[in-house]
């Protein structure tokens, strides 16, 4: 406990949230059809106006 996720950034950027967003909703859906438990999926702004997606295992959850 205390301890910072560690984020794993996806190479591209994009120029859109919504671009983004899929590229979340895709992330997700792979892992909900698996059998591990699906990773933290976030969507970052960039100061260039750009959006990033981050995701991280916590392996640590609450379900757990």
């Amino acid at each position: 406990m205390g301890k910072s996720p560690r984020w794993i950034y996806w190479k591209q950027t994009f120029q859109s949230k919504f671009q983004a967003g899929c590229l979340k909703a895709k992330l997700e859906d792979n892992w909900h059809n698996g059998y591990e438990i699906g990773p933290c999926v976030e969507i970052k702004k960039l100061k260039t106006n750009k959006y990033v997606v981050r995701y991280t295992y916590d392996e640590m959850s609450e379900g757990s």
